[in-house]
C-alpha cells in the first residue's frame, strides 16, 4: 500500500538498552520525579509504574488524605509507590495558584538539587467538561474555558520553567505533558480541544529552545483510559457513539500503562529524535516492546488494523499491527489547516 508506514519492531530494541515488560530492574533509582495530578487517573499510574523502577516520586494534587468526596489521594499513592520500592513524596499542591508551585520547586531543589523528570499531568476541567459536553460553546460558562486552560495548559507553562532552570545547567532531563487525542479530533468541548493543542504547541516550541541543552520535552497521548472516574462512568459511555461507533472501557489502558511508556521514554539512548514531538502510549509500546499490567497490547490509532476494527472486527483481525498511517496522512484528514 503506497504510502502506509510498516514498522517492524522487534519489541525487544537492544538499541534503547530495556525491555520495560521487565519492571524489576530498579531503572530509575537515581532518579528525580514529579508527577502532577497523582492523587488518581493517569497520574497515579504514572507514579506507580515510575515507583516500580525505584524512582523518587513527587506527587502533587489537592486531596492529601482520603475522603469521600473523591476517590483517591496523594497519601494513598504514596503508599503504593513505596510498596513498589520506590519513595513517595506527598505534596498538597494547587496547581491554580502559582505561588504552591514555586514552593514545590522550592522543595525538590532544597531536598535533591535536581529534577529529571517532570510529568505534566494536572487537570481540572473533567467536572466543567462533563457538565458542559453537550452545551454550546456560547452557552458555555467561563469556567468551561477557565478551568481547562489555567489547570491544564497554563500551570504546565509554569512548571516547565522551574523545571527547565534546573535541567538545563546540567544538561538532561525530561518533561512530559500529558494531552490527547482532543488536540487533532472534535472531543468533548472546544475549550478542551483548545487546551489540549495548546498542550502540543507547548511542547513542540519548549523542546525546540531545549534541544541545544540536551533537555526533553514531549507531548503524550494515552488512549481511552480506565480511570476511575471513567470506571464509575462505564454504563453510560458505553450508550453513547463518536463518529458513530460504540465506546468500549473494556478495551481501555489501564492508568498504569502510561507510566510504562514514561518508564521507556526515560531508558531510551535515543530520546533526543523526540524532543519536541507528540508521540501516542501505544506507538510508545510498539517500539519499546511493552504491554499493559495485564498483559493486553494496545494499537495505535495509526494503525490500520486499529480503525478497521471500528466496523469490520473480523477484517481487522487479518490486518498485521505494524501496517501504519503516516502521521502527516492522519493530520491532512482531520486539520482544519487542509
Amino acid at each position: 500500500v503506497i504510502g502506509v508506514y510498516i514498522n517492524l519492531s522487534s519489541g525487544i530494541n537492544a538499541e534503547y538498552g530495556y525491555i520495560t515488560n521487565n519492571l524489576s530492574q530498579m531503572s530509575l533509582k537515581s532518579k528525580i520525579c514529579l508527577v502532577t495530578g497523582a492523587s488518581r487517573g493517569i497520574g497515579r499510574g504514572i507514579a506507580l509504574a515510575l515507583g516500580s523502577e525505584g524512582a523518587t516520586v513527587y506527587i502533587t494534587g489537592r486531596t492529601l488524605e482520603p475522603s469521600s468526596k473523591a476517590p483517591g489521594s496523594l497519601a494513598v499513592t504514596a503508599e503504593e509507590v513505596n510498596a513498589r520500592g520506590g519513595i513517595g513524596i506527598p505534596v498538597q499542591c494547587d496547581h491554580g495558584v502559582d505561588e504552591e508551585i514555586h514552593r514545590l520547586f522550592d522543595r525538590i531543589e532544597s531536598d535533591y538539587g535536581k529534577i529529571d523528570l517532570l510529568v505534566n499531568n494536572a487537570f481540572k476541567g473533567v467536572n466543567t467538561i462533563g457538565k458542559n459536553i453537550s452545551v454550546p460553546f456560547w452557552e458555555q460558562p467561563i469556567e468551561s474555558w477557565d478551568d481547562v486552560i489555567h489547570v491544564g495548559l497554563r500551570c504546565h507553562f509554569v512548571a516547565a520553567q522551574r523545571a527547565a532552570k534546573m535541567m538545563v545547567p546540567r544538561k538532561e532531563g525530561l518533561i512530559v505533558n500529558i494531552s490527547s487525542a482532543g488536540a487533532l479530533f472534535s472531543f468533548f468541548t472546544a475549550p478542551y480541544g483548545v487546551g489540549k493543542a495548546g498542550v502540543d504547541k507547548l511542547s513542540e516550541m519548549c523542546g525546540k529552545e531545549l534541544k541545544k541543552h540536551n533537555v526533553v520535552c514531549l507531548s503524550l497521548w494515552p488512549g481511552l483510559v480506565q480511570t476511575e472516574a471513567i470506571m464509575a462512568a462505564k454504563e453510560s459511555i458505553e450508550k453513547t457513539k463518536v463518529g458513530g461507533v460504540k465506546i468500549d472501557v473494556t478495551k481501555g489502558e489501564t492508568v498504569e500503562y502510561a507510566g510504562r511508556a514514561i518508564v521507556g521514554l526515560m531508558n531510551d539512548k535515543s530520546l533526543s529524535g523526540k524532543n519536541g514531538k507528540t508521540v501516542t502510549t501505544a506507538d510508545l509500546g510498539s517500539e519499546y516492546g511493552f504491554t499493559d499490567v495485564d498483559g493486553r497490547t494496545h494499537y495505535s490509532m495509526r494503525c490500520v488494523k486499529t480503525g478497521v476494527a471500528l466496523k469490520f472486527p473480523w477484517l481487522a483481525a487479518l490486518i498485521p499491527s505494524f501496517i501504519k498511517v503516516p502521521w502527516s496522512w492522519l493530520v491532512a484528514m482531520v486539520h482544519h489547516y487542509y
